[in-house]
């Protein structure tokens, strides 16, 4: 199965990065492969600390399910869902700020943003993977 590669994820990183400058907002960013290892992470000067593990959980839900985060929001109430997260820990958050890397047809990983709004979020997650 094929990955997110360090170069690709720390190129997300700094694209969503740069979205967060443009719109002003202070965000954590987090990169997973489909494993959902996380590959790197980038906090912003004056981000909330929460941010961090936020971002990261909702890369690891885009990459489990392999859909946008936003997509899976509506479903986090659910019993089969509220069952997953406690048999994996609470590792992955099903709210809206991560969007699925995708190549060839294939999830690759999952880009993660937190410290926003979700909307500003997932806007930072989608400019950084159109960095690849």
């Amino acid at each position: 199965m094929a990955n997110v590669t360090l170069e690709e994820a720390n190129r997300i990183c700094d694209a969503a990065i740069a979205k967060a400058t443009e719109i002003g907002v202070k965000v954590s960013i987090s990169v997973v492969d489909s494993g959902t290892n996380l590959m790197a992470m980038k906090r912003m000067d004056g981000a909330i600390m929460l941010g961090v593990e936020g971002s990261r959980g909702k890369a690891v839900a885009s990459a489990l399910f392999g859909m946008p985060s936003s997509e899976l929001e509506d479903r986090a109430d659910r019993p089969v869902f509220r069952a997953l997260m406690t048999q994996m820990g609470g590792r992955f958050i099903m709210g809206i700020g991560a969007v699925p890397i995708i190549k060839d047809g294939e999830v690759i990983g999952a880009c993660g943003v937190g410290g926003a709004s979700g909307e500003e979020d997932e806007q930072c997650a989608n400019a950084g993977i159109s960095a690849l």
